[in-house]
């Protein structure tokens, strides 16, 4: 394993242990998710680079796109979260109401 590999690869866990166990706001978990695209765009773009093939060279922006369409849809739902509940703790969100 590369440098630059084990780099993204501790970037991305780091992003998934956040995620796993820091689940007391919505905004930190959207942050989180946005560590974890960020490791893994950069990660597809360097080995798109290193193996020098033009068949996969449209993937990071394909992934960069997605992950833009997955802010917009994290923060506006922080936003009706924010509205309806008054703040956006986890805990306070219950599933079973309407």
């Amino acid at each position: 394993m590369t440098h630059i590999m084990f780099t993204f690869s501790t970037a991305f866990m780091l992003g998934l242990s956040g995620l796993t166990f820091n689940r007391t706001h919505l905004l930190s978990a959207l942050l989180c998710l946005e560590g974890m695209m960020l490791s893994l765009f950069i990660a597809l773009a360097m080995w798109c680079t290193q193996n020098e093939t033009m068949m996969f060279s449209s993937a990071p922006l394909l992934l960069l796109a997605l992950s833009a369409c997955e802010a917009g849809l994290g923060l506006s739902l922080l936003v009706a979260t924010a509205r309806a509940h008054g703040s956006d703790h986890l805990q306070n969100l219950n599933l079973l109401q309407c």
